[in-house]
C-alpha cells in the first residue's frame, strides 16, 4: 500500500473534521471509498480539475495542522514509549518471584493497557 495513502488516513483520522465538508466528501470519496478524480467528478457533478484542487488542498490542510501540531508525531512517540514500558514489564515479570512485586507490575500494565492515546 502506498505509504502517502496511509499517511493521508492517518491525518485524517487527527485532523479531518477541520477540513470544509466539500473537502471532507471529497476526501472520504478518493482514500476511503476508492473512488477515480472522475466519478467524484461525476458523483459530485463538478470537474475533474475541481476535484482534483480540492483533493490537493485537503491534503495541504492535514499535512499543515500535522506541522503546526504535531498530533500524530506526538501519538507515535507516546505508543512507542507505552510499548516498551510494557516489554520492560513482560521481561522484569519473568525474573521477579516477589508475589507483591508481581502484583505490582501487573497493576502497572493494567493502567496501561487503559491509556487511550
Amino acid at each position: 500500500m502506498n505509504t502517502d495513502f496511509v499517511e493521508m488516513n492517518v491525518l485524517f483520522d487527527f485532523y479531518g473534521s477541520l477540513l470544509t465538508g466539500k473537502q471532507m466528501d471529497i476526501f472520504k470519496m478518493y482514500y476511503m471509498d476508492d473512488y477515480s478524480l472522475g466519478e467524484i467528478s461525476q458523483e459530485l457533478n463538478i470537474s475533474r480539475q475541481g476535484v482534483y484542487d480540492s483533493l490537493k488542498r485537503a491534503e495541504s490542510v492535514l499535512r499543515f495542522y500535522e506541522e503546526k501540531l504535531g498530533l500524530v508525531k506526538k501519538y507515535n512517540i507516546e505508543s512507542e514509549r507505552i510499548n516498551k514500558i510494557k516489554f520492560i514489564i513482560d521481561k522484569a515479570k519473568n525474573d521477579i518471584s516477589d508475589e507483591k512485586a508481581l502484583k505490582v507490575l501487573d497493576d502497572i500494565q493494567k493502567e496501561l493497557e487503559g491509556i487511550e492515546l
